[in-house]
């Protein structure tokens, strides 16, 4: 069976989620704020759902229409082919969203929306019971401008949960998040990494699964796999197969945290054990202030702690400064930090090469990219930040 499939990103990483959709054999993408488009089969949802490292969810997209009134969204939702690929005892869970559109009230969008697919489920199965007792399938009605998007949703709890993190400390980043913050930079396994606010491990354990090409979701199950039309043509375990298959166990990764906290540290062990890279990443105890002077080069990927109260703002200011001093001690260094303090680039003293805008949740934050020195780079102090 042919779809039309969306794979949902969190702002500012839709272009990187269509990269990897490139890379994985998928054209004729459409990208669009918070979604990138693409067409597949049943094959090709479980491919998005295992290897996708920075999408939020895969999405089945069942059809768009202008509706202004209750009466054109009903209409808009009955045309829909739902009895193709929902069973009679489908529970159906309609969530939805409305956007700058005329039809605001997003309960009465739903309850109508989950009338509609119950009439259309009726024509195609006449004579039927709903008990709803069956597969979950979630189902969105999505609002923009008078523009309604019906999905259905074949990942099931989001895709950043990879299955290893057994507890994440305070101010957890998104596995797909950590997984963004290394597809940006340059680093690919080939170089030391280093993590010197490291917390539970989220940055590094991507990094090194990333390096060993263990593919996200492959140790976790998906909502769609309880569905009848996806049982039947049961991609998922050949999907897991060539997956394991492709994982590179050979070489030596050099990959550090750093962290002054011995219980987070503790965790972040267990998560990287549970995750398959234990072996790969050297966690210690450390404060940043006691950087070693031993390593000269290699990438720093980092997500320094940062708070809204003024004492830990100038914490964080002064996190800052040291890492300023890092780069500017160890020139040979990559650096990419990714921080919601305001005024970052003063308190480290050096304008990024690149600063990407990106959220972690609702907080808005920026990548701020510094590539290894060259000679005629200026040192620090010597610009206008």
């Amino acid at each position: 069976m042919d779809f039309q499939l969306m794979a949902t990103a969190t702002f500012g990483l839709e272009a990187l989620v269509a990269k990897e959709l490139k890379e994985l054999g998928y054209e004729d993408l459409r990208v669009e704020n918070g979604r990138v488009h693409f067409s597949g089969d049943e094959m090709d949802i479980a491919i998005a759902n295992t290897h996708l490292h920075c999408a939020d969810r895969v999405l089945i997209n069942m059809g768009q229409f202008r509706a202004t009134t209750f009466e054109e969204l009903f209409q808009g939702v009955y045309q829909l082919p739902w009895g193709a690929l929902m069973p009679v005892n489908a529970f159906m869970h309609v969530n939805g969203k409305s956007v700058k559109s005329t039809l605001f009230s997003v309960p009465d969008c739903q309850s109508i929306t989950k009338k509609a697919i119950i009439k259309a489920m009726e024509r195609s199965h006449p004579g039927q019971s709903f008990p709803e007792d069956g597969p979950l399938f979630k189902i969105e009605v999505a609002l923009l401008k008078d523009e309604a998007t019906l999905s259905i949703d074949t990942t099931g709890p989001g895709l950043h949960k990879r299955g290893y993190r057994k507890d994440s400390g305070p101010a957890p980043l998104k596995e797909t998040l950590a997984s963004a913050l290394v597809l940006l930079s340059p680093w690919r396994g080939q170089a030391r990494l280093v993590d010197p606010f490291c917390g539970s491990g989220t940055i590094l354990i991507e990094a090194a699964r990333i390096a060993r090409g263990i593919p996200p979701g492959l140790e976790r199950s998906f909502a769609c796999e309880a569905w009848p039309f996806m049982k039947r043509e049961d991609p998922f375990p050949l999907v897991r197969e060539g997956a394991r298959r492709a994982i590179k166990s050979d070489g030596k990764l050099d990959l550090q945290g750093f962290d002054k906290d011995p219980w987070v540290l503790a965790t972040a062990r267990t998560n990287a054990k549970k995750a398959g890279v234990g072996r790969d990443i050297d966690f210690r105890q450390r404060n940043v202030r006691d950087f070693p002077k031993e390593l000269v080069q290699g990438t720093i990927i980092t997500n320094p702690p940062y708070g809204e109260r003024l004492e830990e703002v100038q914490e964080a200011k002064e996190l800052a400064r040291i890492l300023g001093g890092i780069r500017d001690a160890n020139p040979h260094w990559d650096l990419h930090v990714f921080t919601a303090l305001k005024g970052f680039e003063s308190a480290f003293q050096e304008k990024a090469q690149k600063n990407r805008k990106l959220y972690n949740g609702r907080l808005l934050c920026y990548l701020y990219q510094y590539l290894e020195k060259t000679a005629d780079q200026p040192q620090k102090g010597t610009h206008q930040s």
